[in-house]
């Protein structure tokens, strides 16, 4: 009890529950772009990475409450040291404490925000999958027989959309100037930010955080102007020919009895 009301209760304690946690959001943030980055290879990487990943069924449940806990109380602590600094500042007005805050720090809590409802968004757009029609949600079948989700479909039909691919790239850049702040108050939380190496690390942060972003830029802007191109057959609507170029031979089977199963069903 006394761990947790030093984490929660006092400001030094906050600090550090914000630099523990977003360093952990931090670490995810990074895990996902790499998993995405596997776009501009074979659908079948992809793919099959993100059947793998389905696959690991309770686990993957319980690192999702893990994550979902952690942003939980990153957000949480993070309101009550953005009340605390407000406090401070009304009984501190003279000192003008807020001219000495950078731009970043002083409009954390707006990107913070809109950061949260993208995140949201982003959740249910390709976790629940419940903002776009089924056949946003298509399915295809790997090399070795195994009919999985077509994740490498869905990340293209989704950014097919101007609206949508403008939305990911506004909440990306503010993410990564979330990031670029949020870095450096973490090290400074920890006790790890010295004068010596001060400008380094705040140099390391902003080639970090500017590297997220083009890297999730470059799979919106792919995705949206066709540099990345949807390879399903069933949704770019053809059928496969015994030599399909687009899924290969292996696939022409399968997908076959597929579209014969769908028209027993219809039937």
């Amino acid at each position: 009890m006394k761990v947790i009301h030093v984490l929660f209760r006092s400001s030094i304690g906050k600090k550090f529950t914000m630099a523990v946690s977003g360093f952990i959001l931090f670490g995810f943030v990074i895990g996902h772009l790499s998993g995405n980055l596997q776009i501009f290879a074979h659908p079948d990487k992809i793919n099959a990475y993100a059947h793998f990943i389905e696959s690991l069924g309770p686990a993957l449940w319980g690192i999702r409450l893990f994550l979902l806990t952690t942003l939980v109380v990153h957000v949480w602590v993070a309101a009550q040291l953005t009340i605390e600094n407000k406090r401070a500042r009304q009984k501190n007005y003279d000192k003008q404490v807020t001219l000495r805050a950078t731009l970043a720090s002083r409009y954390m809590r707006v990107s913070g925000v809109i950061v949260l409802a993208f995140i949201i968004y982003h959740l249910l757009h390709f976790t629940v999958r419940v903002t776009h029609g089924t056949e946003a949600y298509p399915t295809t079948i790997l090399a070795d027989g195994t009919k999985v989700r077509d994740v490498h479909s869905m990340i293209v039909l989704g950014f097919k959309s101007p609206y949508i691919a403008i939305f990911y790239l506004l909440s990306v850049g503010l993410l990564s100037w979330h990031l670029a702040h949020g870095l450096v108050s973490m090290f400074q939380s920890v006790g790890l930010r010295t004068r010596a190496w001060s400008h380094v690390l705040e140099r390391i942060t902003v080639v970090l955080s500017v590297s997220y972003f083009l890297g999730n830029a470059l799979i919106v802007v792919a995705a949206m102007s066709g540099k990345v191109r949807i390879q399903n057959p069933s949704v770019v609507g053809f059928t496969c020919r015994d030599t399909c170029e687009i899924c290969g031979l292996r696939n022409a089977e399968a997908i076959v009895e597929n579209a014969d199963a769908v028209e027993d069903n219809q039937s």
